[in-house]
């Protein structure tokens, strides 16, 4: 009788403890999903922070070159911070350039890194972000040969680029700066590939006007 008394404890306290091991893995992962939700809410209410900037960026970059007459302004660019806009239909990519780059910049729009103007022969570099969406240069790496991409200087003027090349480097290679043809008006995208730690590389080279 004691025997079974006692198996049958063994196996109610076998019992209870799987259920309370059970319980327990239960509150774990339901934390642990909760921390996931909440951290990707937080993520993508920050992106849309920054896309909501940007926007609105745009909208007072056009504003005020609907109010300063370019002609009278020296110099645009220095004044209120832009290069320009960079469009690419494709890809329903429209953000301003900033003519400058910084990381707090560059989680705001694309910023130009290298290069002069858009007149002269050279190669100008533009970075953008890649948060594997549809925000910033996350899409560049889809581009083919032949894609137009446009650029908007500020006073409006529009500069056509047709890519022609689309690679990868390793992050430390800077052959995309320095590299390129030196009679040509060349324009590079450069964004992140977050799978292996490349640069993703979008060449373009302007039309004749």
């Amino acid at each position: 009788m004691n025997q079974i008394l006692n198996t049958n404890l063994e196996k109610n306290t076998k019992n209870l403890k799987k259920k309370d091991w059970f319980r327990f893995q239960f509150s774990v992962s339901l934390s642990i999903i909760s921390i996931l939700i909440i951290c990707g809410i937080f993520y993508w209410y920050h992106l849309s922070k920054e896309e909501n900037f940007s926007d609105n960026l745009i909208a007072s970059y056009e504003i005020y070159r609907l109010y300063n007459n370019p002609e009278n302004t020296t110099n645009i660019e220095e004044t209120n911070g832009l290069f320009g806009i960079i469009e690419i239909p494709k890809i329903n990519l429209y953000y301003p350039v900033f003519s400058s780059f910084s990381e707090e910049l560059l989680k705001t729009s694309p910023c130009k890194f290298f290069g002069s103007t858009l007149k002269s022969n050279g190669n100008i570099c533009i970075a953008g972000h890649n948060y594997d969406n549809s925000l910033f240069f996350s899409k560049i790496g889809t581009l083919l040969p032949n894609d137009e991409i446009s650029i908007f200087d500020n006073n409006g003027k529009k500069y056509l680029y047709t890519v022609y090349d689309i690679y990868e480097v390793k992050d430390t290679d800077l052959s995309p700066i320095f590299n390129y043809p030196k009679n040509e008006k060349i324009l590079t995208l450069v964004t992140c590939n977050n799978f292996n730690s490349n640069r993703i590389i979008v060449r373009a080279k302007q039309r004749s006007s």
